[in-house]
């Protein structure tokens, strides 16, 4: 009666059971590879370039057999000669040195080096200056003011007396006798500039590298030498050059820029409407910072480039101090930039 009873059970109860090959060969799934016990994950490396997430493999004649991470401790088989061991033990190795604890199935990001160096001279030719404020790839000379609280860019131009302001920076050479007296070298129309700083410590940032910029923008000019200035010449800027501010003389309807003792510059000894700067060049070589030595008072200025002992730049920037004055028009204002997404890179075959 019992007996008959047990076939009976057993009648309902197999069916619903899994089904199990008879006679299959294979092997148990080990305890240390169980999913859910916190096992690290590995990448099994395949030859196209792609890679399969486990959670062990092992190498049995022609075939890899291993234990899918993916598809809940799986066992699956793929052939050897698909495999790149030599790529998946290097990850291996990679990843027990960093003593990295992110997971195996998270998609790891490999820049490739060109895109990495594009990024970084990317940044370097638009630097950040203030936060979300960052130097343009446009323009050549920028003073980093604040208006109300809020970091600006002003874009300074250059002018040369008669000349249209230019956004380029040109260099036009002019030979001055270091010990002469002081003299008219530039001078600018109006009594007041364009552009009016609200701060007297400004950071002024001069581009380097503008001469490649200048043929796309179409601010190259041409310096007439017929007023047998021979040496005056267009150049493209350098970093070795030395910057003052000048306090310009405003008489009706102009401004005047007059010649200082260059072989002063330096020194100790201040000359009078000349403020030295300090100037450092910023990672990647694109732009110069200068910043004056000491506060400006209300007045107006212009940014002068003396080239050599004996030479300066006539072509100046010239910018008023003016704690009152209204915003600068078009100035650059603050912008929250998102991090560029680099897509993962495959690995190569």
């Amino acid at each position: 009666m019992h007996a008959l009873r047990f076939v009976l059970l057993s009648t309902m109860i197999l069916p619903f059971l899994p089904h199990v090959a008879v006679g299959q060969d294979r092997p148990a799934l080990p305890r240390e590879t169980a999913p859910g016990n916190g096992l690290q994950r590995k990448r099994l490396y395949l030859k196209d370039g792609t890679f399969q997430v486990v959670l062990s493999y092992r190498v049995d004649g022609g075939n890899v057999f291993y234990l899918s991470a993916e598809r809940g401790a799986q066992e699956e088989v793929i052939p050897l000669r698909l495999v790149d061991m030599d790529a998946t033990q290097k990850w291996q190795q990679q990843r027990d040195a960093r003593g990295d604890a992110h997971q195996a199935g998270v998609p790891q990001v490999v820049i490739d080096p060109e895109l990495a160096k594009e990024e970084a001279d990317r940044a370097a030719r638009t630097p950040e200056v203030a936060k979300n404020l960052h130097l343009p790839d446009e323009d050549s000379v920028l003073a980093l003011d604040v208006y109300q609280g809020q970091p600006q860019l002003a874009i300074l131009q250059q002018t040369d007396g008669e000349l249209n302001r230019q956004t380029a920076h040109n260099i036009l050479r002019q030979t001055i006798n270091p010990f002469s007296h002081a003299h008219q070298l530039v001078e600018i129309k109006g009594e007041r500039a364009p552009v009016q700083m609200h701060v007297g410590e400004p950071e002024i940032f001069v581009r380097m590298d503008d001469d490649d910029e200048v043929p796309a923008r179409g601010g190259a000019f041409q310096v007439d030498t017929s007023d047998n200035r021979n040496d005056r010449k267009v150049e493209k800027p350098s970093p070795q050059s030395t910057y003052v501010i000048v306090r310009v003389d405003i008489r009706r309807d102009v401004r005047v820029v007059t010649s200082f003792s260059i072989n002063l510059l330096g020194g100790s000894t201040r000359q009078a409407d000349v403020v030295q700067t300090t100037s450092t060049l910023l990672p990647g070589g694109h732009w110069l910072k200068i910043v004056p030595r000491e506060t400006l008072s209300f007045g107006e200025y212009a940014l002068m480039e003396v080239i050599d002992a004996k030479t300066v730049n006539t072509g100046v920037w010239d910018f008023g101090v003016q704690p009152k004055a209204p915003a600068n028009r078009d100035a650059i204002l603050p912008e929250e930039r998102h991090a560029p997404v680099l897509a993962p890179r495959r690995s190569a075959p």
